[in-house]
C-alpha cells in the first residue's frame, strides 16, 4: 500500500501575496512496502487557514471524483498559465499525472486549492467548476 505523506505547507514570505505556486513531487520513504509518496506543496500563505475553515472532510467525495476535477483544473490552469491575459496570477504549470494515484488526501487538497483560487482570489479556471464551498 502506497504511504502518502502529507504535510504540506510552506509558506514563504513573499513580496505579492496574490502570486501563488503548487506543485506535486515525489519523495522517496524508507517504508519497505512502498518506496514513493506524494507531496503537495502551495505557496500562497492564505490557503491553509482557507482550507481549514472551508473544505469539506476528504471522504465527502470519493477520490474519482476529485481525480475528474483535478485532471480538468490542472488542464485548465496549465494552458492559462501559458495563454490567458493575466498569466502571471496564475504562476507556473502543476506537474499532475491523471495516471498517477495520488490517494484521497492529496486529489482532496489539490482540488480545494483550486476551489481557494476560484472563489477567494477570484480567478475563474473553469467555467463549469463545481460548487464545492
Amino acid at each position: 500500500m502506497k504511504t502518502l505523506k502529507f504535510a504540506i505547507f510552506l509558506i514563504l514570505i513573499a513580496a505579492c501575496a496574490s502570486q501563488q505556486n503548487i506543485q506535486i513531487k515525489a519523495t522517496d520513504t524508507v517504508d519497505t512496502e512502498d518506496s514513493v509518496s506524494y507531496e503537495l506543496i502551495v505557496l500562497d500563505p492564505g490557503f491553509e487557514s482557507w482550507f481549514l475553515t472551508y473544505s469539506k472532510p476528504s471522504w465527502y467525495h470519493s477520490q474519482q471524483y476529485y481525480e475528474t476535477w483535478n485532471e480538468q483544473y490542472v488542464n485548465a490552469w496549465n494552458y492559462n498559465s501559458i495563454w490567458h491575459r493575466n498569466a502571471r496570477l496564475l504562476d507556473g504549470q502543476i506537474d499532475y499525472n491523471p495516471q498517477i494515484d495520488y490517494g484521497l488526501d492529496i486529489n482532496h487538497k489539490l482540488f480545494y486549492y483550486f476551489q481557494y483560487v476560484e472563489n477567494e482570489l477570484k480567478i475563474r479556471i473553469l467555467s463549469n467548476s463545481p460548487r464545492a464551498i
